[in-house]
């Protein structure tokens, strides 16, 4: 995993940057923790903005930071409300290309409906395998930047 970080930075020219953060009320930050400490040892630059955040201070460092993924933890079932924010807000800002991804406590129906937003992935409690979750945001990085899949 850390190759394919290493070299998809390399494709495009600086260490691969995700921003991880929780809007909403939802205190409950283990899942988010795990998924920013995993990221840093695979070799992402790991902005992990905390809890509690508003859809507009995660854009706010999103494009402060120059992301190259967004990366949203849900656990409070308000995802439907905050994550368009947060998509409306990148868009806003001019950096509508930033993939988001969410995880969390997702029905399969609301997950199909935040795709259909553009959100990039939805990872949720099925999907506990964190490097398997690395090479998931990898995928994405690449197919925003048109860059084709890398091998495993």
């Amino acid at each position: 995993m850390r190759e394919r970080v290493r070299a998809t930075g390399e494709a495009l020219g600086a260490r691969l940057r995700i921003l991880v953060g929780k809007p909403g009320l939802d205190g409950h930050s283990n899942g988010a923790e795990q998924v920013a400490v995993r990221a840093r040892d695979a070799g992402f630059e790991v902005i992990y903005q905390g809890i509690r955040l508003t859809p507009e201070q995660i854009v706010a460092a999103a494009v402060a930071e120059d992301v190259h993924c967004v990366g949203l933890s849900i656990l409070s079932g308000s995802h439907m409300e905050l994550v368009p924010r947060v998509l409306d807000g990148l868009k806003a800002a001019g950096a509508g290309e930033v993939p988001v991804i969410v995880g969390g406590i997702i029905p399969d129906s609301d997950a199909t409906a935040l795709r259909a937003m553009g959100v990039a992935a939805v990872f949720t409690p099925k999907d506990f395998g964190l490097t398997e979750i690395m090479g998931g945001i990898v995928d994405v990085i690449r197919a925003s930047r048109g860059l084709p899949a890398s091998q495993e």
